[in-house]
């Protein structure tokens, strides 16, 4: 029960992370290299501080950090600059489908034992959330596309690695120091053409130190205690929470198409519990 409240936490935190993101960039508010930039800074400052008032020292990095910090660089960059060209209903598509993909195939390789309605349950959850996001390749940047499916599956390796390790605190800081210490020469080379504001500026602190940098410390302490496999699909419920959301706090309507994607979704979800003995 707690794994799943937690769960619910992390999902919640993703949803907010691409609504904040999606506000920040399509209203001109900031370039997407600064956001990057200011995310990554913003959540390795809050982390950092976190690990010397709870563990007194920070760890060390090892060879670990550096492959997560780098997957976690190809997510950050990919997606803030893939939501520039694309909408944002092709973008939740590749982005949790993709990774679902991703982190569904390292199950695979670790020789996870994954059940026949798991893997129904993924079908299910994947109609869902097609049906939810309505995708339109037709007006999308096949630049874009890439970009996203590059976040996707940067996504999925920094899951992956996150489930053998054992202490999420530490181990989320080091990945988001590093990460913003690879962004910073790619946020030079390409500069932004968008003035950053103050509302920006607030929009990506809040991204990175909240959303993402205590989101994904939580990720990274739940991972070791779930199979891969329930958190592949769990995320397929983001973009339904972001949704959700949009109905709640922006006055945005909710037709038959989230209904039935909610039904499909969840229930693709939770389909192994319901007929576990």
């Amino acid at each position: 029960m707690k794994n799943f409240f937690i769960l619910t936490i992390v999902m919640t935190a993703f949803a907010a992370n691409s609504i904040i993101t999606r506000l920040a960039l399509s209203s001109n508010l900031i370039g997407p290299s600064n956001f990057a930039l200011l995310r990554a800074g913003s959540a390795a400052l809050v982390l950092v501080l976190l690990v010397f008032i709870f563990h007194k020292k920070f760890s060390k990095f090892k060879i670990n950090s550096i492959i997560s910090a780098l997957a976690l660089v190809g997510y950050l960059v990919g997606f803030s600059f893939a939501y520039l060209t694309i909408n944002t209903g092709i973008g939740a598509l590749i982005l949790f489908g993709g990774s679902m993909i991703v982190m569904f195939s390292g199950a695979l390789l670790l020789k996870e034992n994954i059940s026949i309605l798991r893997f129904i349950g993924v079908f299910l959850s994947m109609i869902g959330l097609y049906i939810l996001v309505d995708p339109r390749f037709g007006e999308n940047s096949l630049f874009g596309i890439i970009l996203m499916f590059l976040a996707a599956f940067s996504w999925g390796i920094y899951s992956i690695l996150g489930h053998g390790q054992n202490n999420p605190l530490s181990n989320t800081a080091a990945n988001f120091v590093l990460a913003m210490l690879l962004i910073i020469p790619i946020a030079l080379f390409m500069p932004d053409q968008t003035n950053t504001s103050l509302y920006g500026l607030l929009l990506a602190i809040i991204s990175g130190s909240i959303t993402s940098g205590l989101g994904y410390t939580l990720w990274y302490w739940v991972l070791p205690k779930i199979d891969i496999t329930l958190a592949s699909v769990a995320q397929l419920s983001v973009p339904l929470i972001a949704a959700l959301g949009g109905y709640l706090f922006i006055s945005e309507t909710l037709n038959w198409q989230f209904y039935i994607a909610s039904f499909l979704i969840l229930g693709g979800i939770g389909l192994p519990y319901f007929y576990k003995k």
